[in-house]
């Protein structure tokens, strides 16, 4: 298993200043009539620059930069301050809902585009503002170290047949629906976080992580991890990394989380981070594992630790049959009679604590199909495509069954779920699930996902970026493109979540009757 390279120099991120403006806010008027691609944001870093001054108007989708990387940039943005604040809808961290707040803000900006250009592909415009180099550094201090937008935006179009799109959607007319096709090109920034940037937004902890290999007399392993689990796999995944690096069957791989009295210390689980920081921690305690071992080996082989290969559980004398099971090893550190006592201690058990230098950028392209009853405001996801790209891949299952879930919980959010109170007590109304209204499995489609090749991390050891909140990311941004793109023969340009048949049916009526 190749989990890719360490990492190479990155540049500093450029200094911008206010009076740093491609376009001034003040120079732009929008066209409210015109066809609205809401964009996407999808992540924490979103509007990294504006459009390149020679290509205009490259307005569709600030989920990425354009190729341009020297211009400047500058966002101002106002919002009401509320005394009393409820938990709501949960979607991760909350990146779902920073996606489409991003997405209502490119609405204005993709009209522009149309106005000044005509009909506007949705998928043109985003193309145009591919970041084509990297690494790049974002106007807002962080650096994507690698990535390749291209091919997961044409794969999607390929696989969600973009092609046979406007037949479908006269074959809905036929029958008095509306079809629609919404894009979604995300970048997110996972892999939480580098203990220093934490520090300066204000955190009171490091966000390290530990992991530790216990390896016993019998050759199995025990692995202590302060990342947890709670259903995305790591007990497999974890297992798997082990196995494949000691040349063990992975049922001799045990995974023990959860139990401050066994592990070391941890940091948990979030920001699609247990991979790229709680693996790569278990990588480097690895690493003193096969140091200590390649000596105990040498001294079992009369050779220098020096010429010790190990690969498939075998420690090998370069260029020799000379040979050592990783067993006889593990055997040997606990029975030690023939040992280099003056030079090692006894056992083979090692930790590491594991502190990012960067963050991850996992990065995809999401197509969302619905169709529309005009008269009801009834609408239906008739296909869903999700193609990304998280850097090396582990176990290509559980990376798709995290993705199918991410992407039912941000449909969830996009069509059903809100919490209502009443506005004159404050009582929750939706308190129970009589009330609030979770997707079944009638209200989602089958989904199509897929991984592409994918552009491995350059500075964590495995190469990997993260998957778990991918599929909330895209799919709200996605859906809600394709409800607009739908409704927009009707004079419906803007549309909130979660769009109920009752609020896309009123959507309807007020731009029928010009209150929109």
């Amino acid at each position: 298993m190749d989990f890719g390279s360490l990492p190479a120099e990155t540049p500093a991120a450029p200094e911008f200043g206010l009076d740093d403006f491609a376009q001034p806010a003040a120079d732009v008027s929008f066209d409210a009539a015109a066809p609205a691609d809401l964009g996407d944001a999808g992540g924490d870093f979103n509007f990294d620059a504006p459009p390149a001054a020679d290509a205009a108007p490259d307005l569709g989708d600030f989920s990425s930069a354009p190729a341009a990387q020297d211009d400047s940039f500058n966002f101002d943005s106002s919002a009401p301050s509320l005394d009393d604040l409820s938990p709501e809808v949960a979607l991760g961290t909350g990146a779902a809902a920073g996606a489409l707040a991003g997405a209502s803000l490119s609405s204005d900006l993709s009209s522009l585009a149309a106005e000044e250009a005509g009909t506007v592909d949705p998928a043109t415009l985003r193309r145009k503002n591919f970041i084509r180099t990297f690494p790049y550094a974002t106007p807002v201090g962080l650096t994507y170290d690698t990535g390749d937008y291209e091919p997961c935006l044409a794969r999607a179009e390929e696989l969600a047949d973009v092609a046979g799109f406007p037949a479908r959607r006269a074959e809905a007319k036929q029958r008095g629906k509306l079809r629609g096709l919404g894009y979604s090109c995300y970048i997110e920034a996972c892999g939480l976080a580098p203990s220093n940037i934490a520090g300066a937004l204000g955190a009171r902890a490091g966000l390290f992580e530990v992991g530790e290999i216990r390896v016993h007399p019998t050759g199995t392993v025990t692995v202590f991890t302060g990342s947890h689990s709670h259903g995305q796999g790591h007990e497999t995944t974890f297992a798997q990394i082990v196995a494949d690096r000691l040349g063990i069957a992975l049922d001799a791989v045990e995974i023990v989380h959860g139990d401050t009295g066994r592990v070391p210390f941890g940091m948990g689980t979030y920001g699609s981070r247990s991979l790229a920081v709680g693996g790569s921690a278990i990588m480097k305690a690895l690493d003193k594992i096969e140091a200590k071992a390649k000596k105990i080996a040498a001294h079992l082989l009369e050779a220098s630790d020096a010429d010790i290969e190990f690969k498939d559980g075998v420690f090998r004398v370069a260029g020799t049959d000379r040979t050592k099971t990783f067993g006889e090893v593990a055997l040997t550190a606990y029975v030690p009679h023939n040992y280099p006592l003056d030079k090692l201690e006894p056992g083979l058990n090692e930790n590491a604590f594991y502190d990012p230098t960067n963050f991850t950028y996992p990065s995809g392209a999401y197509i969302c199909e619905v169709e529309v009853d005009p008269d009801t405001g009834e609408s239906h996801v008739v296909k869903f495509t999700a193609v990304d790209d998280f850097g090396n891949v582990i176990n290509p299952m559980i990376v798709e069954g995290q993705v199918h879930g991410g992407i039912g919980q941000g449909l969830g959010q996009a069509m059903l779920e809100q919490c209502v109170y009443d506005p004159e007590s404050g009582q929750l109304l939706t308190g129970s699930y009589m009330d609030y209204a979770m997707p079944r499995a009638g209200d989602l489609p089958d989904f199509t996902v897929e991984t592409s090749t994918g552009t491995p991390c350059t500075h964590n050891p495995l190469g990997v970026k993260g998957c778990g909140e991918a599929g909330a990311i895209g799919s709200p941004p996605a859906f809600i493109n394709a409800m607009v793109d739908a409704l927009s023969p009707l004079g419906v340009h803007d549309l909130q979540m979660p769009a109920t048949p009752h609020r896309v049916w009123q959507a309807i009526q007020s731009a029928q009757s010009g209150t929109a």
